[in-house]
């Protein structure tokens, strides 16, 4: 690991019970369908070292580290005067990624901030940071409302059904809840794959076997929900550009 990061105010935030919190961002080199993006120009930084930097700008997180599987990467951001752990090639997700660089760490709560989405925002961190105020919560993750009926039946959109207290009951490809009674307003929430772990969760995450229903609907997040652990959801309405494909590159360029 290389580096330096400033201290940051993410104890105050969240309880004098929890230890450091650390931001750590899978960064994998041979992406599907675009390869090498994250090494991508963006104005004038490649993708991953905006989203390094916009991550440790937030000023949440007492380490803020870059996870990947290869030397490129790993180059650029230390030699940019940053953190970068060299992980195994071959992980089934970039939460198993993660655990890797997090088992060895002194970290409380660990916090999977993506790559590929250079534009991130202190506010939904923040508040993801403060549900661990409540020491039930293991696990959180973020939300937002979906509106779009096409996007609420498009498989590709995972939707997350919640109780009360905002803990998740399921997620799912398929539209939940079902609307069999018309009359009857019906909230819909899109997951956004951006979680925090208290550590032991996300040790155990890489110790479980893949569940049924994880392997049914291709939701990692469900192997909590299987093994009796619910995701504390926060509905955000802030969500940045995931890079993709080189039309996203394209448009996150227009918003810089």
């Amino acid at each position: 690991m290389q580096g330096k990061n400033s201290p940051s105010l993410s104890g105050r935030l969240i309880s004098k019970n929890n230890g450091p919190v650390v931001a750590i961002i899978p960064a994998r080199y041979a992406a599907t369908r675009f390869p090498a993006k994250l090494m991508q120009p963006l104005g004038k930084k490649t993708v991953i070292r905006h989203t390094y930097d916009a991550t440790l700008a937030t000023a949440l997180f007492d380490l803020v580290v870059v996870a990947t599987d290869s030397e490129i990467i790993y180059n650029e951001i230390v030699n940019h005067g940053g953190n970068a752990v060299m992980s195994q090639k071959n992980h089934e997700s970039g939460t198993d990624r993660i655990a890797e660089a997090a088992a060895t760490m002194n970290a409380d709560i660990i916090v999977n901030v993506q790559g590929d989405e250079p534009f991130v925002k202190r506010d939904p961190l923040e508040k993801l940071l403060q549900q661990f105020a409540d020491p039930l919560v293991r696990v959180a993750s973020l939300m937002q409302v979906l509106k779009d009926h096409s996007q609420i039946e498009d498989p590709n959109y995972v939707k997350v059904a919640v109780d009360k207290k905002m803990n998740s009951l399921f997620f799912s490809r398929s539209v939940i809840p079902y609307p069999r009674e018309k009359n009857i307003p019906v909230t819909y929430y899109e997951h956004v794959g951006v979680y925090a772990f208290r550590k032991r969760e996300l040790m155990d995450f890489t110790r479980w076997e893949i569940t049924p229903l994880e392997a049914a609907e291709k939701i990692e997040c469900l192997r909590f929900l299987e093994n009796g652990i619910p995701l504390r959801m926060v509905i955000t309405d802030y969500i940045g550009v995931e890079i993709d494909t080189p039309a996203d590159l394209k448009r996150a360029a227009g918003l810089l």
